[in-house]
């Protein structure tokens, strides 16, 4: 009889993040890894690079990822899970090269992959693929034997990635004054993406006006929204709302942004706003500057009382929901019969990203996908 904390045939987890500059001389050469291709010069990159220079040039996704790291491993030692976990980024130390280098080298040939994006667009999981299959291709070229690399699947729907951000929308409206507590209304944000992004993103089948991406931020907003009401006994207005919006302003965006919203709500006599960032794993840099500087300046001209909410962050539940999707993924490929845990309207994501799923605009090669050039790295 198969244990229940086996995850066999996994021998790792590696932990893929995005990363950031952890000082003022890290900004303009992570921006350069993030815009790599573009030609963008490097005096405009030291305009982008102003945000991270605020907080002395030092994003807190690494030290979130920490974190994160530290949960992961604490959870899966109390319940007797015996893998290993490493970390990479994809566009700073610690690199993702480097680490599957490492774990090549540690003799792992089988490797899950939990992603820091929770939801299906290009940008939150085809992106991370190709980054994968690079990171593969050098270790090839290097002569080395490249492990099986899977990804789990996306996470925007399980209890323990909700669980903190109901938590957290709960605490946000106790702490508004009591005046306007009762008619505060809900913005649910999340990354603004281009809409032809947005209407591609998800498998074939799922394209459409705003895709899997919208289609998923809104049945994770309405399960927010629907245990907040449950908990406080009020149904409050919500709208998901986009943020962090960048590139060329003749191409069309998801709309709209969060300091409009809150003009707007203002107007229409809103009498206070909870921002809950579902769409962003931690507090990392977008939610550090675009929520609790910029948006929160707005609200403070408008005279708009305003909270954030906390994102997911490093919470025992999300460490949890992690290693339930691991043993859920793990006995899959075993052979066993599984009900994965879902909520919501939407049921539990594919595991294998199908052909065309997310595309990008130039096609390249993705690992951990039906079109992946490993063969090793289908799932």
């Amino acid at each position: 009889m198969r244990d229940e904390h086996d995850a066999t045939p996994y021998d790792a987890l590696l932990l893929l993040s995005f990363g950031g500059p952890e000082g003022p001389d890290d900004v303009v050469p992570f921006l350069e890894n993030v815009t790599r291709g573009r030609g963008i010069p490097k005096e405009r990159l030291k305009e982008v690079g102003q945000h991270y220079f605020l907080f002395g040039g030092v994003s807190p996704i690494n030290d979130q990822n920490r974190a994160l790291l530290d949960a992961l491993r604490k959870d899966f030692a109390e319940h007797g899970l015996d893998l290993p976990i490493y970390w990479g980024n994809r566009n700073w130390a610690p690199y993702l090269t480097d680490t599957l280098r490492e774990m090549a080298a540690d003799g792992r040939r089988r490797i899950l992959v939990l992603a820091t994006s929770a939801y299906a667009s290009y940008s939150g999981c085809r992106q991370y693929r190709e980054n994968l299959a690079d990171s593969l291709a050098a270790l090839e070229a290097e002569g080395l034997e490249l492990p099986r690399v899977d990804k789990l699947r996306h996470y925007f729907n399980h209890p323990g990635f909700l669980a903190p951000m109901i938590d957290g929308v709960v605490e946000s409206l106790a702490d508004l004054p009591e005046d306007v507590r009762a008619g505060a209304h809900i913005a649910f944000t999340t990354h603004s993406i281009p809409t032809a992004s947005a209407d591609s993103s998800g498998p074939v089948e799922d394209h459409g006006d705003g895709g899997a991406y919208v289609r998923q931020h809104l049945d994770t907003a309405r399960l927010i929204a629907d245990a907040v009401r449950e908990r406080t006994g009020v149904d409050r207005p919500w709208q998901l709302v986009y943020q962090s919006r960048s590139g060329a302003p003749h191409i069309p965006w998801l709309e709209p942004d969060i300091c409009d919203h809150l003009e707007e709500r203002h107007a229409a006599g809103a009498p206070a706003v909870v921002m809950a960032p579902i769409g962003f794993v931690s507090d990392h840099m977008e939610v550090l500057y675009d929520l609790d500087t910029e948006a929160k300046a707005k609200a403070e001209e408008l005279g708009l009382p305003v909270r954030r909410s906390a994102t997911v962050g490093a919470d025992p539940r999300f460490a949890a929901a992690i290693r339930e999707l691991v043993l859920e993924r793990a006995a899959q490929e075993s052979g066993l019969e599984v009900t994965p845990c879902a909520l919501g309207a939407l049921g539990a994501s594919h595991n294998l990203c199908p052909v065309g799923c997310c595309p990008a605009r130039a096609p390249k090669p993705a690992a951990a996908g039906a079109d992946t050039p490993y063969a090793g790295g289908a799932a």
